[in-house]
């Protein structure tokens, strides 16, 4: 399964110089968050697979303009091709004001806690999508960045083959763009990644 991965900047090089090619053989495009509506519109439209999302810290316009044509997968199990794929969105929170993609660790503990009989039912999941990274595997030590532990738990418990994530830019210092935690593979899906996701037979 070829999967386009895209987080918080968008593509230059798909969005002002489009080519048809570039958006051609494509299964599945995965929105790790703190993108223009638009620009998932843009790309749903023209590459011919699903696009999902999760919400990031900064899609506050989504609340009034989701992206047409797109499936928001935050706070969901969602399964396409057999592959299931569990969505989590936001950040840390780091305001005094109540936003809406802005959590405590507790309370993405509790998000999480609802899924455990789907996760049950469906004997957990292949594919992790959050916006922000999990503790200690590449986030940063501000408060903003921090990741949540309990994504990490997720990945000891689960062992998902891939956890895909945006929010820390590779731009921000010295951070990999694919790393391995035990059996899964992390990707920070900043700006654009293909990836080829094998499924388990």
């Amino acid at each position: 399964m070829k999967l386009l991965l895209i987080a918080d900047e968008e593509s230059k090089y798909l969005w002002d110089y489009y080519e048809k090619s570039k958006l051609e053989n494509l299964d599945l495009i995965i929105s790790c968050g703190d993108l223009k509506p638009e620009y998932l519109e843009f790309l749903a439209t023209f590459a011919h697979c699903p696009l999902v999302y999760i919400h990031g810290n900064h899609d506050m316009k989504y609340q009034k303009q989701p992206p047409e044509g797109c499936i928001c997968i935050d706070n969901a199990l969602f399964t396409y091709q057999g592959v299931r794929i569990l969505g989590l969105g936001g950040s840390m929170k780091y305001s005094q004001q109540d936003l809406p993609f802005q959590c405590t660790e507790k309370q993405m503990q509790k998000r999480i806690r609802r899924h455990w009989l789907n996760l049950k039912l469906s004997h957990g999941f292949d594919i992790l999508v959050t916006h922000a990274p999990a503790k200690g595997l590449n986030d940063m030590s501000d408060l903003p960045h921090q990741g949540f532990a309990c994504f990490r738990d997720l990945l000891d418990q689960y062992q998902p083959k891939l956890f895909c994530h945006g929010h820390v830019h590779l731009n921000y210092g010295n951070f990999p763009r694919i790393d391995q935690y035990q059996n899964t593979v992390i990707i920070n899906a900043y700006e654009r990644y293909l990836y080829d996701f094998v499924q388990n037979i």
